[in-house]
């Protein structure tokens, strides 16, 4: 009985030792970074979470039930913006910081930080990083809207999982773990991102744009390309043995088959809705022509 126990306590002291080795290896501080608005400690983040969840499900949906939607059309429009604006920088940082294109090309699997100038850069992308963790958070207040809109039907598990878990894993990493590669993820996102709200603020312009904005199908296949692309990329850092901690990639892939699989039913049922509406419209049409057609025989035969 001894032994076994001996044994048992063996087992546990080797496991907290491998998960110690594996966390050491794993999780990266920065006193600059950690020092940072939001990523010290988790529980701002955590309660905007909470304060999110709360409202957009609970509060807000309450509060509004015998409210009239409020109008915050130029609200929109300014926000949508701001938001184009705000991803529109960070992409221009990334290709017009002079350096980081070509570092990007070079050491897109092994990050190296041997030069004063290669950790500058690193510096630049870390902070990249941070500006669209904000960014993520400034994007709940999409849901927002559609609550004080009275647009309940928007708020969809996807849409609310989406940016929920976009802030948690922005933060997690920027805690972290501080992979340098993310931040080309983040250009990606960012670089989809102008064209949705590009689109949500020339939609907020009113029944008269809706003629202009045909391609709304396309930025849905642009959210979904996205992710596959970032996939393959992720199976490009695993084959070839990156310099990228495991546990992120681990759950940076689950995140993204996730999305995937969400994002997909989301196309599906959205855009066979409009395919079935536009057909149900067009035989609308058809009937409306022929009668109109036999009442204008009549009245000739009438005549």
């Amino acid at each position: 009985m001894t032994e076994i126990y001996t044994s048992i306590l063996n087992y546990i002291l080797q496991t907290k030792d491998s998960l110690k080795e594996f966390v050491k290896s794993e999780v990266k501080y920065d006193e600059e970074i950690d020092s940072w608005l939001f990523v010290n400690k988790p529980w701002p983040v955590l309660g905007i979470i909470i304060v999110y969840l709360l409202f957009v499900i609970k509060i807000g949906p309450k509060m509004m039930e015998n409210r009239q939607p409020y109008n915050i059309t130029n609200v929109i429009l300014v926000f949508n913006f701001i938001q184009f604006s705000y991803n529109g920088l960070l992409c221009l940082w990334i290709i017009l910081t002079p350096g980081i294109p070509q570092y990007i090309f070079t050491h897109l699997c092994h990050i190296t930080n041997e030069t004063q100038h290669e950790r500058y850069l690193i510096k630049c992308l870390h902070t990249v990083s941070w500006f669209y963790f904000m960014s993520k958070i400034i994007d709940l207040l999409d849901t927002v809207f559609f609550v004080l809109r009275k647009k309940q039907s928007h708020v969809s598990f996807l849409h609310v999982y989406h940016h929920t878990k976009m802030v948690i894993s922005c933060w997690i990493h920027i805690r972290f773990f501080k992979s340098e590669q993310a931040a080309y993820g983040a250009w990606l996102n960012s670089s989809v991102h102008i064209a949705m709200y590009g689109y949500y603020f020339l939609a907020a312009l009113g029944p008269y744009m809706q003629k202009y904005l045909w391609w709304k199908v396309y930025v849905t296949r642009l959210q979904i390309a996205q992710l596959f692309i970032a996939v393959a990329y992720m199976a490009y850092l695993y084959k070839y043995d990156c310099t990228m901690p495991r546990a992120l990639a681990f759950t940076v892939i689950i995140d993204l088959f996730a999305f995937i699989y969400l994002f997909m039913d989301f196309y599906k049922s959205a855009y066979k809705e409009d395919k079935l509406n536009i057909i149900s419209t067009a035989d609308k049409n058809n009937k409306e022509d022929k009668i109109d057609k036999i009442v204008n025989e009549d009245k000739i035969k009438s005549s």
